[in-house]
């Protein structure tokens, strides 16, 4: 798509005072915006938010259109391809360069730079990394949710083992012990140790492993696969090992569900916290990613909005999603999804917004993980690469799979997507 420049809006955008929603003459405009989110809870603060800018924009409405996670991309990019793109729209942080790069967004930083009361400079550079553009902001990161560990104390305490607190204590908590702990509960019956919605699909969601041997599936200027490198091969062995010899972690075609109870450990985003069960509770925890080769590390999962440059409501769509994310209104979305603010990094804030964390696990997981953690792989033409790999990795999860042969096939394969 060609990009759009579109100067209105910051003349629009200009005008607004304070944080209170921007308001200019228009005609009635109907905003659509794709979420992947069905929550009740998340979709009533979105529409008190939308109700806030309707307060001083009376002719604009705001529908949130959920589509389901699994497909979300492909729906959306169709919608795209079809000519009916919404106005406005969460991205995965894996497809952030294809649209950044695309040009199909609207530029942004021009617009909230000069709406009073923004606060651009609030608004932390690392999380917005990822979505800019020779210094141009296309998309808000809206969430920048770390990974962590949640801890099912009842089962572990059962099994005979550990509990990560314990190793915390005795500064012990690495992927080794970890591993041990998990192998510990599946040979107690129960399963050890999940990385939600892997299921030896979504490969990526690996990297809160293998990130703690340094791995990466190719090099930071995205040209090169790494997944041959030695990093790569110890990460792999090391979970291979876990899945196939240890008993650690469940094996292909088995759906285990962490918060029904039966599992030790599930790898996730801290705002599964909202599946904790409320009938029948178990004693949980939640904890950072354990230490490994490299040391103490992070990974966060993003997720920005932007909006289409293409719309006809572009500039609506824009004034709109500079008031969802202006101050007062990022400490709404702080309850569900991690801020990019740092004003609103700390305990106190994020307390009160979660009140199921504890002011331990806000600064050890939430504050320390969004500081300094790194984000989920993402490239260019991600989809296509994603099954390459995908396709590529199915070989490994055999028992008697040979982990370096079974890597090298994946660069064999990726390598000239990533070249292009």
């Amino acid at each position: 798509m060609r990009r759009t420049i579109l100067g209105s809006i910051f003349v629009a955008l200009a005008i607004t005072t304070g944080l209170t929603a921007p308001t200019f003459a228009q005609d009635a405009v109907n905003l659509r915006m794709t979420i992947w989110s069905a929550n009740e809870a998340h979709l009533a603060m979105f529409n008190e938010i939308a109700e806030g800018f309707k307060a001083s924009n009376p002719d604009v409405s705001i529908a949130f259109e959920p589509i389901p996670f699994e497909n979300y991309t492909t729906t959306l990019t169709t919608q795209i391809a079809g000519g009916n793109p919404p106005d406005l729209a969460w991205i995965l942080e894996s497809t952030a360069a294809d649209f950044v790069n695309s040009g199909a967004l609207a530029p942004l930083t021009e617009a909230f730079t000069a709406t009073e009361g923004y606060d651009m400079a609030d608004v932390s550079e690392q999380a917005t990394a990822l979505w800019q553009k020779d210094g141009q902001l296309y998309a808000y990161p809206f969430s920048t949710s770390p990974f962590a560990i949640f801890v099912n104390n009842d089962v572990i305490k059962a099994a005979g083992a550990k509990t990560p607190a314990e190793l915390i204590a005795e500064d012990a908590w690495t992927w080794d012990n970890a591993f041990a702990t998990a192998a510990t509960i599946g040979h107690s019956g129960k399963t050890g140790l999940v990385v939600r919605d892997f299921k030896y699909q979504v490969w990526q969601n690996m990297a809160s492993i293998w990130n703690a041997w340094g791995a990466t599936p190719w090099s930071a200027d995205g040209k090169t696969c790494t997944f041959a490198d030695q990093p790569m091969v110890d990460a792999m062995t090391a979970i291979h090992k876990a899945i196939f010899v240890d008993g650690a972690m469940p094996g292909p075609g088995e759906d285990i569900d962490f918060f029904a109870g039966e599992t030790g450990m599930t790898i996730t985003q801290i705002s599964r916290a909202s599946l904790l069960p409320k009938e029948n509770p178990f004693d949980w925890d939640l904890v950072p990613l354990p230490s490994g080769p490299v040391g103490t590390y992070a990974v966060v999962g993003q997720a920005g909005v932007g909006a289409f440059a293409a719309s006809p409501n572009v500039e609506t769509a824009v004034a709109f999603l500079g008031y969802m994310t202006n101050p007062e209104n990022s400490q709404k979305l702080a309850q569900f999804f991690p801020p990019a603010r740092a004003s609103l990094l700390n305990a106190q804030t994020l307390g009160a917004t979660n009140p199921l964390l504890s002011a331990e696990q806000i600064e050890n997981v939430v504050i320390d993980g969004i500081s300094y953690g790194m984000v989920l792989p993402g490239h260019t033409n991600f989809a296509q690469i994603q099954q390459t790999v995908r396709s590529s990795l199915d070989a490994l999860w055999v028992a008697d799979a040979d982990v370096p042969a079974v890597l090298q096939s994946v660069c064999d394969s990726v390598g000239p997507l990533l070249a292009r």
